[in-house]
């Protein structure tokens, strides 16, 4: 299936980090998140991507344009760095679809623009591309394909940054726990989506608010609670922790290179 990546945002909550570079492009390790998510699909054969470009498009184009397959592969030099022998590479089996969107459209109006080069797909992919996780994505896809719906996300649980308050009477203060205490779940992406998604967005809107609850309202919508690993890169903050987590060489979210099963 065709893997629909939205990489228009302006993410504006990163620009204590960079003004200049497109949140996508942002580098954990020595690769850009949108790498990551990428090679997460490509791990469970997921291969044939479609970049919903807006601001800082150019940058992710002239970056794949220039691959460096050497920066995270083994290879062999020989003849004074003429000769370059891969013994593995990561994108020689990657099909790439960059089509511009627009620079300040929502989600729903990217997916719409893009509707042309998914002709013939009967189901496909798309998340937004600052968010890892360690998803067993077949499992996932196969709930799904046995569901029915024509729509799914995975659901995570809020992230413990804030408190959640509750009151009685006179405001008196009854309780107070961690949001991540409170089995408030929230949208996380990893959509998988039937062609028929596109009959329910219409001109100018987003896709989770207005699309989904038409969904809701026909029983047509699948959420996949994930209990493992999940992360958005939104702040500089979310940064340094997923830095952090690469310095350490704790990734969860590489799942291609875990161990295979006995």
């Amino acid at each position: 299936m065709k893997v629909v990546l939205f990489c228009g945002g302006l993410g504006m909550r990163l620009r204590d980090y960079s003004e200049t570079i497109p949140k996508p492009m942002v580098e954990l390790g020595h690769r850009p998140i949108l790498w990551h998510i990428m090679k997460y699909y490509a791990h469970f054969g997921h291969k044939d991507f479609l970049l919903c470009l807006g601001h800082g498009g150019e940058l992710i184009k002239k970056y794949f344009v220039d691959y460096d397959e050497c920066v995270t592969n083994d290879f062999i030099m020989a003849n004074g760095g003429r000769d370059i022998d891969l013994l593995n590479t990561d994108i020689a089996d990657w099909r790439i679809t960059f089509a511009d969107t627009g620079p300040r459209a929502n989600i729903g109006q990217r997916l719409r623009a893009v509707r042309k080069y998914l002709e013939g797909e009967e189901m496909f992919l798309a998340n937004y591309a600052d968010g890892v996780s360690d998803l067993d994505f077949a499992d996932y896809e196969s709930r799904f394909l046995a569901s029915g719906k024509t729509a799914a996300c995975i659901a995570v649980t809020a992230p413990e940054s804030s408190h959640v308050i509750a009151f009685g009477r006179g405001g008196r203060v009854t309780s107070i726990k961690p949001l991540g205490e409170c089995e408030i779940w929230i949208n996380a992406g990893f959509f998988i989506f039937r062609k028929e998604i596109f009959e329910y967005i219409r001109e100018g809107e987003d896709l989770v608010e207005q699309p989904f609850q038409r969904l809701v309202e026909k029983n047509l919508l699948m959420a996949h609670k994930h209990k493992g690993f999940w992360m958005a890169m939104d702040t500089f903050k979310d940064k340094l922790v997923l830095d952090g987590m690469v310095a350490q060489n704790k990734v969860p979210w590489q799942v291609w290179r875990a161990k295979p099963k006995a």
